[in-house]
């Protein structure tokens, strides 16, 4: 487990520990580097091609289970919540 979360921090700090900082978002933890008070980047690990196979099998799974959707249902859809 990571030894400590970084929500966010500001670009000089991120500069000075760059690798601790990389590290961290290795073993899992989210980074957010800002520029002042706005945010400017999110980084996250890239997840290995394993993770992916992983990640798609699971949806088309799980969208097997779903019932089929025809074009009217999606066509309803398109204008659900819109003010007519």
């Amino acid at each position: 487990m990571p030894s400590q979360a970084y929500n966010s921090l500001k670009i000089g700090e991120a500069k000075t520990h760059l690798s601790a900082l990389l590290a961290d978002v290795e073993a899992g933890d989210a980074l957010v580097i800002c520029r002042g008070p706005t945010s400017v980047a999110h980084v996250t690990r890239v997840a290995g091609e394993d993770e992916h196979a992983a990640l798609s099998a699971t949806l088309r799974r799980e969208r097997a289970k779903q019932k089929a959707v025809t074009t009217a249902e999606i066509l309803s859809w398109r204008h659900e919540g819109h003010a007519r």
